[in-house]
């Protein structure tokens, strides 16, 4: 059977740190293949101004174009708005009945879980690999049967602060992928004069 790691989010834009958990966990873990499961609408994140769907689709596959391990999804764009997680894992399962899959979240997102659309049923679905992030103490003795913490690699950046940067004309470079940080500059995305 198939193993894919799911890992959604708006990534507004994609950057290194979500690349190194990926690449991270393709090598340590036996993963066949890391989604991207680009979000057209996070339930916790509606007001927030997010570039267009197909922009940051794009952005993702500029980023991951040299791992073939690596996917840019965007199932959800045709799925119902706003997207749970509930709803994408039973069209998943329905779509590829052959896949074992393994939703990813952050330390952020653990926290938050119990207030998730149907969060025991997620658990029952899929196994939940919660990776740390700074400033969320996830303590894996708490942690129900089919959820376990993974080491990831930590960045003490995240999209917001990329958008930030960006904004304020900052060289953002060392936080994006080359590829991306070469297609935010040529089409002056996040910029808004």
């Amino acid at each position: 059977m198939k193993r894919v790691a799911l890992f959604g989010g708006s990534f507004n834009p994609i950057h290194k740190g979500h690349l190194a958990l990926a690449k991270e966990l393709c090598d340590k873990e036996e993963l066949d293949e890391f989604w991207f499961m680009v979000s057209p609408m996070n339930p916790f994140k509606q007001n927030m101004e997010l570039l267009d769907d197909n922009t940051r689709l794009e952005l993702v596959k500029l980023a991951i174009a040299d791992d073939a391990r690596l996917v840019a999804c965007d199932f959800e764009f045709s799925l119902p708005k706003p997207s749970y997680t509930y709803h994408t894992l039973q069209a998943l399962k329905e779509a590829f009945p052959d896949t074992q899959f393994i939703l990813i979240i952050g330390g952020d997102n653990w926290v938050k879980f119990p207030h998730w659309y149907k969060s025991k049923e997620i658990l029952e679905m899929v196994d939940v690999w919660v990776y740390p992030r700074p400033g969320y103490n996830t303590d894996p003795i708490t942690f129900p049967e089919h959820v376990r913490q993974i080491s990831a690699p930590l960045f003490n950046y995240s999209s917001t602060d990329v958008r930030a940067a960006i904004k304020a004309h900052q060289d953002a470079s060392d936080m994006l992928p080359a590829a991306v940080w070469e297609k935010i500059k040529e089409e002056h995305i996040y910029c808004e004069d």
